[in-house]
């Protein structure tokens, strides 16, 4: 009796949904324990799924460009001690879904080839990063970016007439295929703005404290590798808010609020053109300014890195959207990181005239200000609990002392 191990999406998922990207190996091929075998794309990262155990790999289930679950069946390895006609070549044997491999041994995926038929792009013209040299659904992407760049309006061509429309009436375009996590984010904002009504309150903040303590200490923390950023501080002003106001740090339920006793602070972290990913801060109460700063370093250059795991993005009860470094000075409404009740919204630092009452007189004063909200979903919290949240924030800010 053959016994066979199965490949399976990782339940540490947490019911988020992911796709397919690329076999890294082909049904026939002998894989090692902890070989990597499958790539896995959801909303937040792409990960890597080892083998369970030695032998070879029997049958893919899930071909590339499949929508998967945690639990989900991916493929199964056949188990072997010493596999059968080892030192020749194993025996190819076809992928699901009718996928044949070409003849030259270099198969392409059904993402692959549905890239090539969509972009006009023959897969076997495009160098592959995947394993033993094998094209990507991101080398194809990467492929028809570049045919773009280097196609000019002047020059008519085939490859061309595939890329751009042709409808004379209208406005020339091409096609850029949504990735997995952007269409993640899509139907995450959707349902975000169906299920809550948002509200948006907007207050100004003053960062003179905030700017005077971090250049009296950031060369302290340089010298241990730490840099200390305006987020440290924003982390810290939301935990003394939310120790003011605990009902922002909530979940709605039909019968109830759910009021968290962590403050787990998600922080926004842009990619670019490929979407977004928030990183969690977890309890976030017990951190000191040091500790604070440490911890979004480490998320930070992990998350340039594309090293982020879910278990790095997972149970957040609250979110901030540092949006003002992209030069944004007011962003509303915010939309809220579902299913959490609220997000703050955070401009760029910019300076600007204010009045400033000194021994009685009012001054005209430069002041490094900046434009800071809080989106509420309107079910869980009201006005009055918004606005002191917003207070004891800006209060904290501007009397930071360290």
């Amino acid at each position: 009796m053959v016994d066979f191990a199965e490949v399976l999406v990782p339940a540490e998922q947490e019911g988020t949904k992911a796709v397919v990207r690329n076999w890294l190996k082909q049904p026939g091929e002998t894989v090692a324990l902890d070989d990597p075998l499958v790539e896995l794309e959801t909303d937040k990262v792409t990960q890597e799924i080892s083998a369970p155990a030695a032998g070879i790999l029997d049958e893919i289930v899930m071909v590339s460009g499949a929508d998967v679950v945690p639990g989900s069946v991916l493929g199964r390895i056949r188990l072997t001690e010493a596999p059968a006609g080892a030192g020749r070549q194993p025996e190819a044997r076809p992928l699901a879904c009718g996928d044949t491999g070409a003849a030259d041994s270099e198969r392409f995926s059904p993402a692959v080839r549905s890239a090539g038929q969509q972009y006009g792009i023959d897969p076997a013209k495009v160098a592959g990063t995947g394993k033993d040299g094998r094209v990507t659904r991101s080398d194809m992407d990467a492929a028809f970016k570049a045919t773009q760049q280097m196609v000019s309006d002047e020059e008519p061509s085939s490859s061309r007439s595939r890329i751009l429309a042709r409808d004379p009436i209208g406005p020339r375009s091409h096609m850029i295929t949504h990735t997995p996590m952007r269409l993640s984010i899509a139907r995450h904002m959707q349902q975000s703005v169906t299920t809550a009504p948002h509200v948006t309150s907007i207050f100004e903040a003053d960062f003179t404290a905030v700017i005077k303590h971090r250049e009296s200490n950031r060369t302290a923390f340089a010298a241990k590798g730490v840099n200390l950023s305006y987020t440290a501080y924003i982390v810290g002003a939301c935990v003394a808010a939310m120790q003011a106001v605990p009902e922002v740090n909530s979940r709605w339920h039909d019968d109830h609020l759910e009021i968290f006793n962590d403050i787990n602070i998600g922080v926004g972290m842009a990619l670019g053109d490929k979407g977004l990913v928030v990183p969690v801060i977890r309890q976030a109460q017990d951190l000191s300014l040091s500790a604070v700063a440490t911890k979004l370093q480490e998320l930070t250059n992990r998350g340039r890195a594309g090293g982020l795991t879910n278990t790095d993005m997972r149970d957040g009860t609250f979110t901030i959207s540092n949006h003002g470094v992209s030069g944004s000075l007011v962003a509303a409404p915010i939309i809220i990181n579902q299913p959490q009740s609220a997000i703050l919204g955070v401009g760029k630092v910019e300076k600007r005239v204010v009045v400033r009452e000194v021994d009685g007189v009012d001054t005209i004063q430069i002041r490094p200000m900046a434009y800071v909200s809080l989106t509420i979903d309107h079910r869980a919290l009201d006005a009055h609990q918004t606005n002191a949240w917003l207070t004891r924030f800006v209060e904290t800010l501007e009397g930071w002392r360290g």
